[in-house]
């Protein structure tokens, strides 16, 4: 973080001091919400959470070294007090993108799904153009943002930030925090359909991120997609489209895929071809590493160096098609982190590659989906025949209501299927089946915590008994 005064940031945010003898503190490193990541020079973000309140952590987070705290209310030791601790934190961030980081090219990315993906293969092919700071994880709401800003300073050439939303109007909130200079949608799905009562209205809340670009900047937008290409409508920046699409600014063309499920093809864009061969696994990463090689082509990296970073390029956040095999010789792929239709589908088609190309049994578990709405059900059930037409192995379908909708289609649909009640059931039923070559798909959204079951069966020494 650009080195600040305790006193400028109060005064830049509309707070007051309070129980800081020295308003000339110099906060110097990036903000923390986790008191035990508090560093020397940090700003320790007091938020309130569902299990605890960051302010009862204020006093420890200045004794691992933090300058002050952001919070509603003295808390005894250095702090800057406001109102809302959330909307001054958003407008730290934006007085320091405005005023500490006047170079720093702000590359934007959204979509129903593949943003973290596209944003850590971006952050993987930018440094070879300068500087990078990127989003970590999906930290890619109101208190994300700021968060990643913080990590920045002048040196900074590229500030590369994930941009989520649950609403209309929250991409618009965050591009006002961090104007954009380069905006990427990636698609639109099903992703929290239920939240925002269709994919138009998804669609709209997506294409913010297109309306808050300068003329001077670039749309980034897949061409496979029709409700983003209609984005280009939604701004005066300069257009980039990807995609297999043959008009797309940046394309594939000769794809195939190995028996883990990677894909190689030919980058094409006006410049020329080269070859790219992916480490990561799923359909779905041809379109992210595109949406990543537009990017890098409006930075300045040529063909080839952009095909070179994309095949050298590995995952690099948890729980996303997250391949490990066990030294039994069992494949198990954690795709865990989250699930709607689109990804579900996709998943599924991943591991029966996988397991095709390698002539061994397919095994998928999966756990409910949500924020779907008054669709949940029918979209359940579509996962469920989806499943059964694949040819797998077996498909466990673990939880609830929603996990006995999908299996009940996958059967009536011919499929090998089961509902277990929970994950201990599950590990247990796989415990006794598993066997040497067979490829575990582990997949639900967040809330279901599936990828729990998915390290269980990483631990050491979970040996199967059935042959």
């Amino acid at each position: 973080m650009q080195p600040m005064l305790l006193s400028t940031i109060a005064e830049v945010i509309g707070g007051t001091l309070a129980d800081a003898p020295d308003p000339d503190a110099v906060v110097n490193a990036p903000a923390v919400f986790d008191s035990r990541k508090a560093g020397p020079g940090a700003l320790f973000i007091a938020l309130p959470g569902e299990k605890a309140d960051g302010h009862d952590y204020a006093q420890s987070a200045v004794k691992a070294g933090a300058v002050a705290v952001l919070a509603t209310r003295p808390v005894g030791v250095p702090a800057i007090v406001v109102d809302d601790v959330l909307a001054a934190f958003g407008r730290l961030g934006q007085y320091l993108v405005a005023h500490a980081l006047p170079d720093t090219k702000v590359v934007a990315i959204t979509g129903s799904a593949g943003k973290t993906s596209t944003k850590d293969l971006i952050a993987q092919l930018l440094p070879a153009a300068g500087r990078v700071v990127a989003t970590p994880q999906s930290f890619n709401n109101e208190i994300g943002l700021p968060l990643t800003i913080s990590m920045a300073d002048p040196s900074t050439d590229y500030l590369v930030l994930e941009m989520g939303a649950r609403g209309i109007g929250h991409i618009r909130d965050l591009a006002h925090i961090a104007p954009p200079g380069i905006s990427v949608v990636t698609n639109v799905g099903t992703a929290h359909v239920g939240e925002f009562g269709g994919r138009d209205k998804i669609a709209e809340a997506k294409g913010e991120i297109v309306e808050a670009l300068p003329s001077t900047g670039l749309a980034v937008l897949n061409a496979d997609d029709p409700l983003v290409l209609a984005m280009a409508e939604r701004t005066t920046a300069r257009i980039a489209t990807y995609g297999l699409a043959e008009d797309a600014t940046v394309r594939a063309t000769d794809i195939t895929v190995d028996a883990f499920g990677r894909a190689s093809y030919t980058l094409t864009t006006p410049e020329g071809s080269a070859p790219v061969s992916l480490q990561l696994v799923g359909a779905p990463q041809v379109s992210n590493s595109l949406a990543a090689a537009a990017v890098a082509r409006e930075a300045g990296l040529s063909v080839a160096d952009i095909a070179d970073l994309l095949s050298a390029a590995t995952p690099q956040s948890r729980w996303r098609m997250e391949v490990t095999t066990r030294t039994d010789g069992v494949t198990v792929v954690n795709d865990a982190y989250n699930a709607n239709p689109d990804s579900m589908r996709s998943s599924l088609e991943a591991l029966a590659t996988m397991a095709r190309g390698r002539d061994q049994r397919a095994i998928a578990i999966l756990g409910r989906m949500n924020e779907l709405g008054p669709e949940s059900r029918n979209a359940h059930e579509a996962i469920g025949r989806i499943a059964a037409t694949l040819d797998l192995d077996r498909i466990v379908f673990v939880g609830g209501e929603e996990a006995q909708w999908m299996q009940q289609a996958a059967t009536a649909a011919g499929a090998r299927a089961v509902h277990l009640p929970d994950q201990d059931t599950a590990f247990q039923l796989l415990g006794d089946t598993l066997r040497h070559g067979d490829v575990v798909l582990v997949k639900a959204s967040r809330g279901v915590q599936l990828q729990q079951l998915a390290e269980r069966l990483l631990e050491p020494n979970p040996e199967p008994t059935g042959a």
